[in-house]
């Protein structure tokens, strides 16, 4: 297994995200493109000891950006990066996201 510092990349901090956090426990992550959810979940225990219920893993897709530049427009696309959505087994939270 991979040191768990290097699977969880940041948090995701938005306005969708503090939601679940305050109706349904649940925390966003950036985790490592080729993580799997029982590394995932392995890690959050490991550096943050917390319960994990489940782990819900998705693909967020770069999206199209164009800006223009003196010589025309130009276009390309962000980088897209790998999401987890976590539960928290009853009892148990994570202390940096309580100042949000």
């Amino acid at each position: 297994m991979r040191d768990h510092r290097e699977i969880i990349l940041e948090p995701i901090l938005t306005e969708k995200a503090l939601r679940l956090k305050d109706e349904k426990n649940q925390y966003v992550f950036k985790v490592k493109d080729n993580a799997n959810k029982i590394e995932i979940k392995q890690a959050l225990e490991k550096r943050f000891e917390i319960n994990v219920k489940t782990v819900r893993v998705m693909n967020v897709s770069g999206k199209m950006r164009q800006r223009f530049t003196k010589t025309g427009k130009v276009s390309g696309y962000t980088s897209g990066y790998k999401k987890a959505v976590v539960t928290l087994e009853e009892g148990s939270k994570l202390d940096f996201m309580e100042n949000l």
